[in-house]
């Protein structure tokens, strides 16, 4: 029974970061897959199919098989913590503020709200939220990507040593390393996932093909998971890379394999070719699939408990 809330958008805001954080938590796993398969072999000489060859994960299934050999079941749950506090901020913000911005770009009636509304509510949302939340990004991007089984062996020894240790060693401004091609991932990603389901979900009910219920958002979750994994792999790849690299010294000017996001984008085209933008595209759409269906699937059941309307 939908109903007047009050603070209706800061229930709105607490769960969204609520179902965010569940889905990170399901999918943190598959999130480690697709780091070490973005780095693997970073710009070896390697073209066209033998790219995806010559690796030391070849494929999500065996590095998962990999990873647990290697370094034990918890090396796939490494980056969780900074994976859920930057689950609270960004996507809370990113799908909190989705439609009080639809709502501000015009839209009255969700069945019948113009696409373009949409993806402009999707992109602004996931840049603003991205853009609060990059330090932790940056912190969950270098805990997945250490290899070391060991604590005297890892880079960080936890969230907030990594933090004050890119702090000492990188300054203030190291924790926005990777600002760029990270905001442009979190627009196109919002742009594409929440409208992808929004669209989806309100074009199979406005053709009376499925009713409100669990069936219609799973339906619309994997169709949007499919579309954002396809839209976002390739600044994913740019952002992992810049986010992982190392300083040799002297701050961030000096030792770096990348000056930006294109240049990035251009050695890794140089030296993989395309295929090398799309390295952990499988782990990244079978993070991405998950990830949308618990997201939205759960925001959906927890907005219908206390009475909110759906999305």
């Amino acid at each position: 029974m939908e109903k007047n809330l009050r603070y209706e958008e800061a229930w709105r805001f607490a769960l969204a970061s609520i179902s965010c954080a569940i889905a990170a938590a399901v999918t943190n796993p598959i999130d480690v897959i697709k780091v070490r398969m973005q780095l693997d072999n970073e710009l070896a000489e390697h073209r066209g199919k033998s790219v995806l060859k010559q690796r030391y994960y070849r494929g999500w299934l065996r590095g998962a098989r990999i990873i647990v050999h290697d370094e034990g079941l918890s090396g796939l749950y490494k980056g969780l913590m900074p994976s859920l506090i930057r689950e609270v901020v960004y996507s809370g913000l990113r799908l909190g503020a989705y439609e009080p911005l639809k709502q501000a770009l015009g839209s009255t009636n969700p069945a019948h709200t113009p696409l373009w509304k949409k993806i402009t509510a999707g992109a602004i949302s996931g840049a603003v939220g991205s853009s609060i939340a990059v330090p932790m990004d940056l912190v969950k991007v270098r805990m997945q990507a250490c290899r070391q089984r060991h604590d005297e062996h890892r880079r960080y020894r936890g969230t907030f040593h990594a933090l004050k240790e890119i702090i000492e060693v990188e300054g203030i401004k190291g924790l926005y390393k990777g600002i760029g091609p990270t905001v442009k991932r979190a627009a196109i990603l919002t742009a594409t996932q929440i409208p992808a389901y929004d669209h989806t979900k309100h074009t199979i009910l406005n053709h009376g093909l499925m009713s409100e219920g669990a069936l219609l958002h799973v339906t619309a979750s994997m169709t949007a998971g499919f579309m954002t994994a396809v839209t976002t792999s390739p600044v994913d790849v740019v952002k992992t890379r810049i986010m992982n690299q190392k300083v040799a010294g002297g701050g961030l000017s000096h030792g770096l394999v990348y000056r930006n996001a294109f240049d990035c984008l251009f050695k890794t085209l140089r030296s993989e070719g395309v295929l090398g933008l799309y390295k952990g595209f499988i782990p990244n759409w079978m993070r991405l699939g998950p990830h949308t269906i618990v997201t939205f699937f759960v925001f959906e059941q927890l907005r219908r408990l206390i009475g909110m309307r759906p999305v």
